[in-house]
């Protein structure tokens, strides 16, 4: 069966302090060469039957209302994974 996977993460303008406690974390670690890190979600829809045009509009319109908070988030990735 097929997957479409959605992926959000938090405003570009907003604090993300999960992102900053990794950060923090690498520094401690000496890991070096990464500025920040942000941290977001990843949803895994898996469709019965073929994903077509329709589907994949019903997708978007699930991400943007149930899956993502809008006023913090934004989705960024709809594709159908194989």
């Amino acid at each position: 069966m097929p997957t479409i996977v959605v992926d959000v993460m938090p405003k570009p303008e907003l604090l993300d302090p999960q992102g900053k406690a990794v950060s923090g974390a690498f520094a401690r670690l000496g890991v070096e060469g990464f500025s920040d890190v942000r941290i977001g979600k990843r949803f895994e829809l898996t469709v019965e039957g073929e994903v077509t045009d329709e589907v994949l509009a019903e997708a978007k319109r699930i991400a943007d209302e149930v899956l993502s908070n809008s006023v913090i988030e934004d989705v960024v990735g709809i594709e159908v994974a194989e």
